[in-house]
């Protein structure tokens, strides 16, 4: 990219905001998407970007579009409804999913971008709210190898680190097996964290005897301030998301016909939780949830 694009943002969430400041920081001219889910978006109209009614008025004006949305039903739509994307995307057009997908779905966007005259990768992204603000991400990108290279001063201005993970759906693919790595160490933490609330240990001896030991890492982390203190904000990924999260990992094991019985416990637990209503809570309530006196969501796990 010799002179920047004008970027257009769908998704102005939690995450997609981040993305958004970032990119106006840089210099990049911005539009975004009009959504009742998007955070306040006055800072970014201060700055000079615009609101686009619809993601065909938004592509007509966008040389790169962005997406941040939930997941696979909102990609779609997005791009495929009667004013989506593809309908006002211009030939060259660049298509940057930064949402967490089902791999074969990716694929099939991708066939229907190229097909419009566009060009898609697969941008996943990791961390949290914190990183988002401060334009440090994670990405792993599933991109051809020349496309990667045009779009990396732009990745670069939200992202921290950069994967190359390899041709398009790779981003999503690898993207899904490591969430599938972060909530189920979440789980588990989560399990004997409950455990180890019930039996009267600590909460100070139990992470310090996990952070020297096995235990240790990123997710014993963003988990310690509920453990000691019952702050959730050290992770705010929600339990509903980690429900659709492995809900996708599930159906790449089936289609790769793989192992997948700690996942579909992971999933089960997760469902169980969701079933009692219990799904806008932060991935550290699990602790109390599990905690609480009544066996019910464990229970409803066993039985699924």
């Amino acid at each position: 990219m010799n002179t920047k694009p004008h970027v257009g943002l769908i998704g102005v969430g939690l995450m997609g905001h981040g993305i958004a400041t970032n990119v106006q920081k840089h210099g990049y001219a911005l539009s975004f998407l009009s959504h009742v889910g998007n955070q306040p978006v006055e800072d970014l109209l201060a700055k000079g970007a615009v609101a686009k009614a619809s993601g065909a008025e938004l592509a007509e004006q966008s040389d790169v579009v962005i997406l941040c949305v939930t997941g696979t039903p909102q990609i779609e739509d997005v791009m495929f409804r009667a004013d989506g994307v593809l309908v006002g995307l211009k030939h060259g057009t660049i298509v940057i999913d930064c949402s967490t997908a089902i791999p074969a779905s990716t694929l099939v966007v991708a066939a229907r971008v190229a097909q419009a005259g566009g060009r898609y990768l697969d941008a996943a992204m990791t961390r949290t709210l914190k990183e988002a603000a401060e334009g440090r991400l994670n990405l792993i990108v599933g991109v051809p190898d020349d496309l990667f290279q045009e779009v990396l001063p732009l990745l670069r201005c939200f992202a921290e680190n950069i994967v190359h993970a390899g041709p398009i759906g790779s981003g999503h693919q690898l993207k899904l097996l490591h969430n599938f790595v972060s909530l189920g160490f979440s789980a588990v933490l989560a399990e004997a964290a409950s455990a180890a609330r019930r039996a009267g240990v600590l909460p100070s001896l139990f992470v310090d005897v996990l952070g020297k030991g096995g235990g240790g890492g990123v997710v014993l982390d963003r988990m310690k301030p509920f453990i000691l203190a019952n702050d959730s904000s050290g992770a705010t990924f929600t339990l509903g998301n980690a429900l659709k999260d492995m809900t996708y990992y599930m159906a790449l094991t089936h289609e790769l016909n793989a192992s997948n019985g700690l996942a579909q416990a992971t999933q089960s637990l997760f469902a169980a939780v969701a079933a009692k209503g219990q799904q806008a809570r932060a991935i550290p309530e699990l602790i109390a949830i599990l905690s609480d006196n009544r066996a019910d969501v464990r229970q409803g796990a066993l039985d699924r």
